[in-house]
């Protein structure tokens, strides 16, 4: 198996994301640690020049390792995460990073009994947006819930709502889709009704 493959395994992801998790508990910072990881997981995919510096294997170890020290300082984080930051450097595993802050994330809520929705939209929604519709999940749901936003302009509107297996779609897109498949089928008969009048 190359070097790449196993940066991008999920066996990597929850390996380290566990290892983290278990020293985090020692020092009873978990949640913290999340803030820290989740708060870097949202730069890293909001500026696409920030996570090709960190992923890219043609940077030396000394770059990466000041590039994630000024990151660490911005961002002002747990000596922990820190410190696991420079040991992925280290390791040259910061490709994988995002994968292993999912799979903390992912550690995290499975422990905490929390149920996992995400939410798909065309635009991201507004915090005050996602209140709700955390609330109006929670309430049908009857249960606390841990939400992950997605923005998908290709469903052009409304709301795609997975829970586990289950997926709830309410996006234009889909509605768009029925539309065609009634009209296609509208049309299909109407074809069969002016051949049989033809036969006849």
């Amino acid at each position: 198996m190359s070097s790449s493959n196993l940066t991008s395994s999920p066996l990597i992801y929850t390996r380290y994301a566990g290892a983290l998790i278990d020293l985090a508990e020692q020092e009873k910072i978990v949640n913290k640690v999340q803030k820290d990881l989740s708060a870097l997981g949202n730069a890293l995919e909001a500026s696409e020049e920030l996570s090709k510096v960190i992923s890219s294997p043609l940077i030396n170890v000394s770059k990466h390792a000041s590039v994630l020290e000024e990151l660490a300082q911005k961002m002002k984080m747990q000596p922990l995460t820190k410190k696991f930051l420079g040991v992925l450097a280290g390791n040259r595993r910061l490709g994988a990073l995002l994968g292993i802050i999912r799979a903390y994330e992912k550690i995290v809520t499975q422990q905490s009994g929390l149920v996992e929705v995400s939410v798909q939209t065309a635009e991201a929604l507004s915090k005050d947006q996602l209140v709700i519709v955390k609330d109006k999940i929670e309430k049908a749901l009857k249960t606390s819930i841990e939400l992950e936003e997605k923005v998908s302009p290709k469903i052009m509107g409304g709301m795609v709502v997975t829970i586990g297996s289950y997926m709830i779609d309410d996006s234009v897109r889909r509605k768009v889709e029925r539309l065609g498949m009634v009209l296609k089928s509208s049309a299909n008969q109407e074809k069969s009704v002016s051949n049989v009048k033809e036969v006849g």
